[in-house]
């Protein structure tokens, strides 16, 4: 009867021959010679598309703007074909208006427009307000963090980065009830928010110390549990946005 193979030895289990037989390369390392894949970029389409719809959000393109596909084309350096399906696709959004041959114009923000945006959101976020107590304490660190974050940006004269922050604060409570169909239904204003929150900053920078304090206001009304100063504070907080808008206060 033959011996028994000897154990290996940790030599043995170490040497550069065993190191050979069984090289190992981790899951995120390319093979040998081949360097990394660049990141791949977004279709032609949605660049132009994202483009121009930050323009229009940030007020780069002001209402009444018109906008040529050649000069879109260039800017993003793309042929026409996908600006043509960009624009409409903003079109349908209700951003812009197409003439044929002529180009894109930018709409301006409507009368209606604001009535039917402060009338959905204070529907929602007066209900967003009274669902959302008792306020978790990871909701109100949370707020605390936007506030904070939008009190940098108003000293830093960010205006736009103050508008989406505002935004942000609110969509939060909204989110905290819980009701997936209604936060779907709050992030369709989004857009038309955005646009509107930057016009009037721009043109009463002075809101943006207010809209500190009433933030600050539904905050307090969050950490303390009470429902009707949260749903009072949401209510004149809103309500200030279509004064604004009729030119009822400064």
């Amino acid at each position: 009867m033959p011996p028994a193979p000897a154990p290996a030895t940790p030599s043995d289990a170490a040497s550069p021959a065993a190191a050979q037989q069984s090289p190992k390369r981790s899951a995120a390392q390319p093979p040998a010679g081949q360097q990394p894949a660049a990141a791949k970029q977004p279709p032609a389409a949605e660049r132009v598309y994202q483009h121009v719809k930050q323009g229009v959000l940030d007020r780069r393109y002001e209402g009444g703007t018109l906008l040529t596909e050649g000069e879109l084309a260039t800017d993003v350096g793309v042929s026409r074909t996908p600006v043509r399906e960009a624009l409409l696709k903003l079109e349908v959004e209700g951003l812009l208006k197409l003439y044929p041959k002529k180009g894109a114009l930018v709409l301006p923000v409507s009368a209606q427009e604001i009535a039917d945006v402060v009338e959905t959101r204070m529907l929602v976020e007066e209900h967003a307000a009274r669902k959302a107590l008792p306020a978790t304490p990871q909701l109100i660190a949370r707020l605390e963090e936007l506030l904070e974050q939008q009190r940098e940006q108003a000293a830093a004269g960010d205006l736009q980065g103050a508008a989406v922050t505002d935004r942000c604060f609110h969509a939060e409570i909204v989110r905290s009830g819980g009701n997936a169909i209604l936060s779907r239904l709050y992030d369709q204003l989004r857009d038309r928010q955005l646009r509107m929150g930057v016009a009037f900053l721009h043109s009463h920078p002075d809101r943006v110390a207010k809209t500190l304090v009433e933030h600050e206001e539904i905050l307090e009304a969050l950490r303390t549990g009470d429902a009707d100063a949260a749903v009072g504070t949401v209510h004149r907080h809103v309500e200030r946005i279509s004064q604004l808008a009729r030119g009822e206060v400064r």
